[in-house]
C-alpha cells in the first residue's frame, strides 16, 4: 500500500527485462518456475525478456558489473536473496553506480531464503503466502510496474570490506540456522524450521559489544519529519552526500554517521551494557523468511535499521516461542526480558574473539569487528 511520500514510476510499455536466473536456487526449480508461471505474465504484460542463467557464484555479480545495461529498462532476480545480495553489490562496482542504481531492480522469488520478496508482497498488502502464490503475487508486482526506493545499508568490515546489503546483518543463532541449514536446500522453506531445531539444541552464547546511534524518541515513529532535508541518493539510508566536487566522480558515499572501527563509537551512541549474546540481528524489511515477520512496523525505505539482539540465559523454551511467534509478528508482545528490539540509524559489532558465522543477506562472513 502506498506510503504518504513515496513516489512511484512506471515501467515503459513495452518493456525490455534482464531476468538473472539461478538454476540451483531453492529446490532447483527456478528455471521451470519461470517458463510456467512467469513468462505468460510477461508477455501479456508486454515485458520481453532476456533470461541469463548463471553457472556459477559470481556470475551475476560480473555481469552487471561489467555490462551494458542500458538496452534493458529493469533487472530481475529470479533466485533466493543471495543472488540479489551479489547483484546489488556488483552494481555498487560500477564507476557508474550512481546512475545504475536507479534502475528499477525486481525480486521473483525462487530459492529456500525469500525474505525481500515476502517483505514487498506484505507491503503490498497482500496476504501472507508462500511458494507459487508467492511468486505469482510477485511476478503480478513486475506486471504492473511500479516502481519506488528501498533502503540499502552500508556495512564496513575491520579487515576493510565495504558491502551493500539491502536486508540484514547477524551473528549468533539466527547466522548458524541460515548457515548450517544449507544442506537441507532441497527442503525449501523447511529447510530453516530444521536448522532452527538442530541449533537450539546445542545453543552457543557469543561474546562481543553491540553499539548503536537510536533512530528517535521511541520505537516505530517515522523518521521523516525530523531529518533536515537531504539530497535523495538511491534511497539509501542515512548518506549524506557531500558539498559537489568534494567526491570524486564515482565514488561511494561516505558512511557520514561513522568513525573508523578502530576508534571508540561516538559518545551520543548506546553501548549495550551486557556482552553475551544469543544472536544480534540488524534487519532493515519486515521480513526474515518467508514465514518470519521479523520486523512488522519496516518500511521498504523507513531510513530505519531494525536491531534486534538476544541476551545470553534465555531458555530453549522461550527462544522457541520467540520463534513461533515470528510466524505472526507477535514476538515482541511475549515481554520476553532477553529479547530486546531498537530502531537505530546506525550500529556497531565487536566480537570478542572469531566464533561464530555472521551473514550479510543470508550469505557468510568472516567474523570480525563491523558497522552499518
Amino acid at each position: 500500500l502506498p506510503r504518504a511520500g513515496d513516489s512511484y514510476g512506471v515501467l515503459p510499455r513495452p518493456c525490455r527485462a534482464l531476468v538473472l536466473l539461478n538454476p540451483q536456487s531453492g529446490a532447483g526449480r527456478a528455471l521451470e518456475d519461470f517458463q510456467a508461471v512467469v513468462q505468460p505474465m510477461l508477455a501479456e504484460a508486454d515485458i520481453a525478456t532476456t533470461v541469463f542463467v548463471t553457472e556459477r557464484p559470481h556470475h551475476a555479480h560480473e555481469k552487471v558489473r561489467d555490462e551494458d545495461l542500458s538496452q534493458w529498462d529493469t533487472v530481475v532476480v529470479m533466485a533466493g536473496d543471495g543472488l540479489l545480495y551479489e547483484v546489488v553489490n556488483g552494481l555498487m562496482e560500477r564507476p557508474d553506480w550512481e546512475e545504475t542504481m536507479k534502475k528499477p531492480l525486481c525480486i521473483l522469488p525462487g530459492g529456500s531464503g525469500n525474505a525481500l520478496a515476502a517483505s514487498i508482497n506484505h507491503y503490498a498488502g497482500n496476504d501472507h503466502v508462500a511458494k507459487k502464490k508467492l511468486l505469482t503475487n510477485c511476478a503480478f508486482i513486475l506486471c504492473k510496474g511500479l516502481h519506488t526506493q528501498m533502503d540499502l545499508v552500508s556495512l564496513s568490515t575491520a579487515s576493510g570490506k565495504r558491502l551493500f546489503s539491502f536486508l540484514g546483518f547477524g551473528w549468533g543463532f539466527i547466522s548458524d540456522v541460515d548457515i548450517d541449514s544449507e544442506k537441507y536446500r532441497r527442503l525449501g522453506n523447511a529447510r530453516f524450521t530444521l536448522g532452527t531445531l538442530q541449533c537450539l539444541a546445542k545453543l552457543r552464547v557469543y561474546q562481543g559489544r553491540l553499539s548503536y546511534l537510536p533512530a528517535g524518541p521511541e520505537p516505530g515513529t517515522s523518521l521523516a519529519p525530523r531529518d533536515p532535508p537531504a539530497p535523495v541518493t538511491n534511497g539509501q539510508a542515512g548518506h549524506i552526500v557531500p558539498p559537489a566536487g568534494t567526491e570524486a566522480p564515482g565514488a561511494l558515499p561516505s558512511d557520514s554517521l561513522l568513525v573508523p572501527l578502530s576508534q571508540p563509537v561516538p559518545a551520543h551512541w548506546t553501548v549495550v551494557p551486557e556482552e553475551e549474546f544469543v544472536t544480534v540481528y540488524a534487519i532493515y524489511q519486515s521480513h526474515l523468511g518467508t514465514n518470519l515477520l521479523m520486523a512488522p512496523s519496516a518500511g521498504l525505505h523507513d531510513g530505519c535499521i531494525h536491531l534486534f539482539y538476544l541476551k545470553a540465559g534465555v531458555s530453549r523454551v522461550a527462544l522457541l516461542k520467540i520463534f513461533l511467534a515470528m510466524a505472526r509478528g507477535t514476538h515482541l508482545d511475549l515481554n520476553c526480558p532477553h529479547l530486546r528490539y531498537v530502531p537505530v540509524r546506525a550500529f556497531r559489532l565487536e566480537p570478542r574473539a572469531a566464533a561464530g558465522i555472521m551473514t550479510v543477506d543470508g550469505e557468510a562472513l568472516a567474523c570480525e569487528p563491523v558497522q552499518g
